[in-house]
């Protein structure tokens, strides 16, 4: 059995405070990673948070913070 728990579209657009639509045309254009069981769309967490790495405006802190210490 799996071990980790899927999210919906409506999941991913209430904690992202986006529309359906926008987490669908993400999905539909390949930019977010999304399972399709029965025309219903689950993304895996580990898919959301690689989305959500790839659309951030600068790396991830711990990175940003070690980069500066050389």
């Amino acid at each position: 059995m799996l071990s980790r728990q899927f999210l919906s579209v409506k999941d991913i657009a209430d904690l992202l405070k986006v529309g359906e639509i926008a987490v669908r045309s993400w999905i539909k254009s390949g930019d977010l990673r999304a399972v399709d069981l029965r025309r219903e769309w689950r993304i895996a967490p580990a898919d959301l948070e690689q989305f959500l790495l790839r659309h951030a405006n600068r790396p991830p802190y711990e990175v940003a913070s070690q980069a500066g210490q050389d």
